[in-house]
């Protein structure tokens, strides 16, 4: 069984850009994405759809 260390899919966390502190939890493939992901996500908080950033 694959060790989280070492994951090709780890689980990651993004946080919003526009300051509210609201997260997404998801997957990512290490292979495809290496870099941090950047995804344009719906926030409820500030009702509207803003970026949201990977964080570690």
């Amino acid at each position: 069984m694959a060790t989280k260390r070492a994951d090709v899919r780890p689980i990651i966390r993004m946080v919003s850009t526009a300051g509210t502190s609201f997260t997404y939890v998801t997957r990512k493939n290490r292979r495809n994405d290496p870099d941090r992901l950047v995804l344009r996500k719906y926030d409820p908080v500030v009702r509207r759809h803003v970026e949201f950033k990977e964080s570690r």
